[in-house]
């Protein structure tokens, strides 16, 4: 299946992100090529493999938060948990959050084109990781029901898609699907 299928890498060329590049880094290193299941766990920083742990990328939620505070994304503060404080990061800027929902709306109402092959790949992928995060709910909540029930219908048509298929038909997408395979197991 998609999901056990080893990632090879085409090029390591720098992409300018400091976590993309150290990425791509660790895969480079990787005596044998790992499976996209296995890449997600470490990438995640959820593996407990002490082989691998030298291709872990470390801190990756907060140096993923980081980054968006300093694009002004997100905010930091401190909020008190009981006996301890904890970091947050609310959202600060909530035109481009509100930038992005609409943009997933649009996708799957106005323009929905009933074949992923001829979706935007980033709206796609967005779409997918919406899923796999447990948010896709609240990205249609603004909706009115009946908008709302035809949004969640065809998101669920597109993500209950065969991925071994769909990846096989449209040259571009194979890792977008093997990732929505590795979060459906």
């Amino acid at each position: 299946s998609r999901c056990s299928r080893q990632v090879l890498l085409k090029s390591d060329a720098p992409t300018g992100d400091v976590l993309l590049d150290e990425t791509l880094r660790h895969i480079k290193a990787t005596e044998a090529a790992e499976t996209v299941q296995t890449w997600i766990e470490l990438l995640t920083g959820e593996t407990w493999n002490p082989f691998k742990l030298q291709y872990q990328l470390r801190n990756v939620r907060e140096r993923l938060a980081k980054a968006l505070v300093e694009k002004g994304i997100l905010t930091t503060e401190k909020q008190n948990f009981l006996l301890f404080d904890m970091t947050t990061h609310p959202v600060s800027n909530a035109s481009e959050k509100q930038r992005l929902v609409k943009k997933l709306q649009e996708s799957v109402l106005e323009r929905w084109v009933n074949d992923p092959q001829r979706m935007e790949r980033r709206t796609l992928a967005l779409l997918v990781l919406a899923h796999a995060s447990d948010v896709l709910e609240n990205v249609f909540a603004s909706l009115a029901d009946d908008k709302y029930d035809v949004a969640m219908n065809r998101t669920k048509d597109l993500l209950d898609m065969d991925p071994e298929v769909e990846a096989a038909k449209a040259r571009g997408t194979e890792m977008i699907w093997a990732v929505l395979a590795a979060f459906n197991k």
